[in-house]
C-alpha cells in the first residue's frame, strides 16, 4: 500500500546508522547454530543463540524457507586483446545463454568472443549479444560455449558480497549455501537460512512445526545502493520467484489452525507478499518494502542484521517498526553481534498497525 499523508515520511537518512567495521563478519561462525540470536519479538531486545530458536516456535506455526541454491556465478576472463575482465552471473537462459554483470576497462562490442578462466587452456569461451534487458540496458547478454550451470560449476568462484574481502575459499563453497539448497540460480545466499543445521532442523520436526518452501534467486541487486534521499525514486531490482502449490496449501493450513506464518529471511518476505500481492505465483518481482506496507502472509521474521541506508532496512522498519529496528540495532552493536551475510540474527514480530499508520 500507499501510505498517506497523515504517515509518517521517511526519507534514506532514516535508515542509516554507524557501524564499527569489526562488527562486519569475514568468516562464518564455526557451527551454523552457534551464531547469536536477538530476539526482538517481544519489544525488547533478548539475547539468544540460535539453536535456541525451536523453543521460540509454536507448533501450530509454519515456518517457510528460500530453498534457491547460490551458483558459483563470479567468472574471471579476458577479452581477444588480452584485457581482462571479470563476470558476475545474474540469470541464467535457455540455449546455454546467460545474463551477467561484466566488469572490464573497455566494454567490448556486440559479437565480440570472451575467454573465460583460461579460454582454451582449459577454460571455455562466450560471445557478448548485447546489452540486457534491451540496448540501454546495465547488464551483459552472453552465449557461452556450453551448459551454463556445468560451466559456472567447473570453473566459476563463490560470488561472496562486496564487503567480504578475502577470496573465496572451500569453507565459502560449504558455508555461503544453505543446508537445504535445492534449486540453482542465486548470486547470493539467503543469509537468514544460513543458521539452520541438521540440529535445529530436527529440533523443529520434534517440536512439531511445519516447514514449507519458495524459491527466490537472489540477484546481485541486493546489495545495490540507495542512492536518493528520496526513496521513492529508489528503482528495485528484478528477482525471480515461485511460491509452490504445496507452500500455498501449507500457509491456508496454518491460517486455519491459528498459527503463524514465519519467513525465514527478506527474500522468503519479498517472494510471500510479491504473490500476495499480484496473485501471481511465480514470475518475476520489484516489489519494493518500505514503511506503511501492508503485509497480507507474513507474521515473524528471522533475518540477518543489515547494511546501512539498504533497502532491507527499510522492509524490516516497515515489518517490525522504524524505531524499534532502530533499538535493536544500536543493542546488537553495544553487545557486539556479527553483522551482514555471515553474522549474526535476529527474530522480530509483524508491527500491528494503528489508524495513523494508513
Amino acid at each position: 500500500m500507499t501510505p498517506t499523508a497523515s504517515a509518517r515520511s521517511f526519507t534514506l537518512g532514516d535508515f542509516d546508522f554507524d557501524l564499527p567495521e569489526d562488527l562486519i563478519a569475514q568468516h562464518p561462525a564455526a557451527q551454523r547454530s552457534a551464531s547469536r540470536l536477538l530476539d526482538g519479538s517481544s519489544g525488547s531486545a533478548v539475547d539468544r543463540i540460535f539453536r535456541d530458536l525451536p523453543t521460540l516456535l509454536d507448533p501450530l506455526d509454519l515456518l517457510v524457507f528460500n530453498d534457491t541454491r547460490v551458483i558459483k556465478a563470479r567468472l574471471f576472463g579476458e577479452k581477444a586483446s588480452g584485457g581482462k575482465l571479470e563476470l558476475l552471473v545474474e540469470r541464467v537462459l535457455p540455449g546455454n545463454e546467460v545474463v551477467a554483470h561484466m566488469k572490464v576497462s573497455k566494454k567490448p562490442r556486440p559479437g565480440s568472443r570472451l575467454y573465460l578462466a583460461g579460454g582454451s587452456r582449459g577454460g571455455f569461451e562466450a560471445v557478448l549479444l548485447g546489452r540486457w534487458p534491451d540496448d540501454n540496458g546495465s547488464l551483459f547478454h552472453l552465449r557461452l560455449s556450453d551448459e551454463p550451470y556445468m560451466l559456472l560449476e567447473r570453473h566459476g568462484h563463490v560470488p561472496l558480497p562486496p564487503y567480504i574481502t578475502h577470496p573465496d575459499s572451500a569453507q565459502d563453497e560449504q558455508r555461503y549455501q544453505t543446508v537445504f539448497a535445492a534449486k540453482p540460480g542465486a548470486v547470493a545466499a539467503p543469509t537468514a537460512a544460513l543458521h539452520f543445521d541438521e540440529g535445529v532442523l530436527a529440533a523443529l520436526k520434534l517440536r512439531g512445526v511445519q516447514t514449507a518452501n519458495v524459491t527466490l534467486h537472489v540477484g546481485a541487486g541486493t546489495f545495490q545502493p540507495v542512492k536518493s534521499e528520496n526513496i521513492d525514486e529508489h528503482v528495485m531490482h528484478s528477482e525471480w520467484y515461485d511460491v509452490p502449490l504445496d507452500t500455498q496449501k501449507a500457509i491456508a493450513q496454518c491460517r486455519a489452525r491459528g498459527g503463524q506464518v514465519l519467513a525465514v529471511g527478506t527474500t522468503t518476505v519479498r517472494t510471500l507478499e510479491s504473490w500476495a500481492l499480484t496473485g501471481q505465483a511465480s514470475g518475476d518481482t520489484q516489489i519494493f518494502i518500505t514503511p506503511g506496507f501492508d503485509f497480507q502472509v507474513v507474521d515473524r521474521l528471522i533475518t540477518n542484521f543489515h547494511l546501512p541506508k539498504s533497502t532491507l532496512m527499510m522492509l524490516v522498519s516497515a515489518f517490525a517498526g522504524h524505531d524499534h529496528i532502530m533499538g535493536l540495532y544500536r543493542h546488537a552493536i553495544a553487545q557486539r553481534y556479527r553483522f551482514f551475510s555471515y553474522g549474526d540474527a535476529m527474530l522480530l514480530a509483524r508491527r500491528k498497525t494503528t489508524i495513523q499508520d494508513h
